[in-house]
């Protein structure tokens, strides 16, 4: 006995303690996620034993802080439900605790164009700070207004290798002409000039000193030393000084056919201060005839060591470490001009042309422009890439700054037919942009957990220079007005109340702290958690005995916990169906609704037949469904196994009526008095005309049209009548047989005379071919055989 009453007090005092645990605020670090951060099904929200875990446990969760709201045996945690299922339980409006995210805007200057495109503002708000509840998503507005003459700083990063001896000639002259181009869409424009070859090591130049004095193949040919970068002309708007510049330039050369171009691009990115870039539209032209060495490239000459995005620009404007550092990735170079806002246009020869192309899909908001043999379209390209890239809106965020568990989606709105939906995380974009044009992009910020401090995100659109910084907070917990300390509530002073709780103060316990621990050894207290026979487990099995009283688990309710509201049945796995409330494991549903789990509508819409009726008079409606009679089957009961199709019910009265034979001929006009017959002499057939025949095997066709007051008109077409063809179909096809017959065995014979003729007459030709030369043939013996007798003397002068 003394045991048992140990293992009680333990048992009780453990849960006093997780009591406490409940009501006390989480720390802010506590991370609340969920599979999907867009759910939010009705019936998904689960109860919760605080407020802040209630609202931390799915956005359509809230609280009800009212005293006293949960019944006698009631557990707290049923204080978090849906909205709706608390004021149905009686909850007043005013004491839900629902809080929700929400943005304030702190700066939003109107849009507008400025004086020739200076001090113009594009993109509106600028500063906003947006509060998120986790789950629950904000959606933020955006705007843009592309301006007339924005600012422009251009920089010109060239290959001067020597097979582009010739494109130098020409850009020689470019200066002039490609301000007055650019001045013709912006006021304010400014050029720069940079080169590039390769890296100074082999296999990627010759490392002879008198070819790293003389590259070019001819000593007569003027010529300078390889380089890897050599910044030239800082941007300026002096064009005769880019012309001065470029005029002292000379090609070079190196040995391998790809290029140390993303050397020279990763420089003109990352030195901002040398190259003179302002904060406003910044191109970079890059013209090349060949392709480029990337990431790895080096070890060929022996460099292993990355390269480490920092600016190494000597005083002379050369990259002084370009033989320590291996060549960058894409992702660097890409990276790099990103965080530069920097726009590159490749303006490269035909040969090289589907590299760049995809290169330029690695880097967002770049442009391929094919490049003449000699540069001499290389001003229209510029210009094209221009219009291009200014008329094409991209509104990102700064990934680097995107905290973990914060989801970012755009919906672009471009005013036009054009509405470009993005991925979430992605961009939104808005092409064909044209000036003084206003575009919008609807920014949805979704937080899974809460943040452990505000960050702050920048939003920017790509190639111009304003921003839109969002400063983001995290909605974690309750703003309950009634918070207590040592409340009257919590049974004069022994708990702490808050949000309609009571926290007990250490050696008291139970809801409203009305226990102490002094009377935990008395085991009368587990007589009022027992059912009257005494037998059955403490509180039903559905909770835990405080202070002789139960305290229900879940979503268990009653004196004993005896009614579970999670016990009813479900359709479509919904509780209830979702319409309607679960009560002691028995739905009450809402208004027009039945069945034991609610999934019965009271409509009849779906069990309206033609004529108006329900379910075509054979059946009744039942959970807007009909339910046929016997007999009856469809989704309306309008078939039968044994009825008979309406072309047969009507057959006999059009055939007496158009035709004047049939079954009813004799007495039709009364047997058909509700049919209004009508001879349709050249109608148009379809699906919906009957085809019958006569009493005397004649097809006819007609149409049967109901009419109110159940008469019916039938549109009939007569049989066509016509001469009986019969026999001379038959003798036809007989005598086609015949002749066809006739025509084979003729053709057979046929063949075969030929066949045998061409052989004959190959037979005698051989024949006469035929002339046996004994004398030539060796292989020929005689028939005849001669024998010499040795012995034999022919008698002279023989007596006659």
């Amino acid at each position: 006995m003394v045991a048992l009453s140990m293992v009680l007090v333990f048992l009780l005092a453990l849960s006093r303690g997780e009591s406490e645990l409940d009501i006390k605020i989480s720390s802010p670090q506590e991370t609340t996620e969920w599979g999907d951060p867009g759910l939010s099904l009705p019936g998904s929200c689960q109860p919760a034993p605080s407020c802040q875990k209630c609202i931390l446990s799915h956005p359509s969760c809230a609280w009800c802080k009212q005293l006293n709201f949960t019944a006698s045996g009631e557990a707290e945690v049923r204080r978090c439900a849906l909205r709706e299922e608390l004021l149905a339980r009686g909850c007043p409006p005013e004491e839900l605790e629902e809080p929700r995210g929400r943005q304030e805007v702190l700066q939003d200057k109107p849009l507008s164009q400025g004086t020739r495109g200076e001090g113009a503002t594009q993109l509106a708000p600028q500063r906003v700070r947006v509060t998120l509840r986790p789950g629950e998503p904000q959606q933020l507005r955006v705007r843009f207004l592309r301006a007339e003459g924005y600012p422009v700083d251009l920089y010109y990063l060239m290959d001067l290798s020597y097979s582009m001896k010739d494109d130098l000639e020409r850009v020689r002259q470019l200066g002039h002409a490609l301000l007055v181009r650019l001045q013709e869409v912006t006021h304010s424009v400014r050029i720069g000039f940079g080169s590039f070859v390769d890296k100074m090591v082999l296999p990627f130049v010759s490392t002879v000193p008198s070819k790293l004095r003389h590259p070019c193949p001819t000593r007569l040919e003027r010529c300078q030393p390889p380089f890897s970068f050599h910044h030239v002309l800082p941007l300026t708007r002096d064009a005769k000084a880019f012309e001065r510049e470029v005029g002292r330039q000379s090609v070079s050369g190196n040995l391998d056919s790809p290029e140390g171009g993303f050397d020279a691009i990763l420089q003109a990115a990352l030195c901002q201060e040398q190259i003179g870039w302002r904060n406003v539209s910044r191109l970079l032209v890059f013209t090349s005839d060949d392709t480029f060495h990337t990431a790895g490239d080096g070890k060929l000459g022996g460099i292993f060591m990355p390269s480490d995005g920092h600016c190494h620009l000597d005083s002379n404007g050369l990259y002084s470490r370009s033989p320590e550092f291996d060549y960058p990735s894409v992702g660097q170079v890409a990276q790099a001009l990103s965080a530069a806002n920097i726009q590159p246009i490749f303006a490269v020869t035909g040969a090289t042309l589907p590299v760049y192309q995809e290169l330029s899909k690695l880097i967002p908001k770049s442009v391929v422009g094919e490049l003449s043999e000699d540069s001499s379209n290389v001003v229209q390209l510029i210009m094209d890439a221009y219009n291009s890239l200014s008329s094409t809106v991209t509104l990102e965020h700064e990934r680097s700054l995107l905290p973990p568990g914060v989801h970012i989606s755009y919906d672009s709105q471009c005013g036009g037919p054009e509405k470009k939906q993005d991925e979430a995380g992605d961009r939104g974009q808005c092409n064909h942009v044209g000036i003084n044009q206003t575009v919008n992009f609807l920014v949805t910020l979704q937080a899974t957990h809460c943040l452990p401090e505000p960050h702050l995100l920048r939003f920017r659109a790509r190639g111009f220079s304003e921003e839109l910084t969002v400063e983001l907070h995290t909605l974690c917990d309750c703003n309950c007005s009634d918070t207590q300390l040592q409340a009257p509530h919590c049974s004069d002073g022994k708990g702490h109340l808050q949000c309609g709780v009571c926290s007990c103060v250490p050696g008291h316990l139970g809801r409203l702290c009305e226990c102490s621990e002094a009377e935990l050894s008395s085991w009368d207290l587990e007589s009022g958690c027992r059912a009257p026979n005494g037998t059955g487990p403490l509180c039903s099995g559905r909770g835990r005995c405080q202070c002789g009283r139960c305290t229900c688990s879940g979503q268990s309710s009653g004196r004993l916990c005896e009614c579970d509201d999670a016990s009813c049945e479900r359709h479509e796995g919904i509780l209830c169906g979702g319409f309607g409330r679960c009560q002691c494991g028995v739905c009450h549903c809402h208004a027009n609704r039945t069945g034991r789990a609610c999934e019965c509508s009271g409509d009849t819409d779906n069990c309206v037949s033609h004529d108006g009726g329900l379910c075509s008079g054979h059946g009744y409606c039942n959970c807007n469904r009909c339910q046929c009679s016997d007999g009856y089957y469809g989704a309306l009961c309008g078939q039968c196994s044994g009825c008979k199709t309406p072309c047969e019910r009507h057959r006999d009265c059009a055939e007496c009526g158009a035709l004047g034979t049939g079954p009813l001929a004799v007495n039709c006009s009364l047997a058909c008095a509700h049919a209004n017959v009508t001879l349709a002499l050249a109608p148009t057939l379809d699906d919906g005309w009957c085809k019958e025949r006569t009493h005397d095997n004649q097809l006819f066709f007609f149409l049967a049209e109901d009419e109110a007051g159940g008469r019916v008109t039938l549109r009939v077409r007569p049989p066509q009548k016509g001469s009986d063809h019969t026999q001379i179909i038959v003798l036809g096809c007989v005598g086609g047989i015949v002749v066809v017959g006739l025509g084979l065995v003729l053709a057979y014979r046929l063949s075969v005379e030929i066949y045998d003729r061409r052989e004959y007459s190959r037979f005698e030709k051989e024949q006469q071919q035929l002339q046996w030369k004994q004398d030539n043939n060796p292989l020929y013996k005689s028939a005849i055989t001669t024998t010499v007798n040795p012995c034999f003397q022919e008698a002279e002068g023989a007596p006659l």
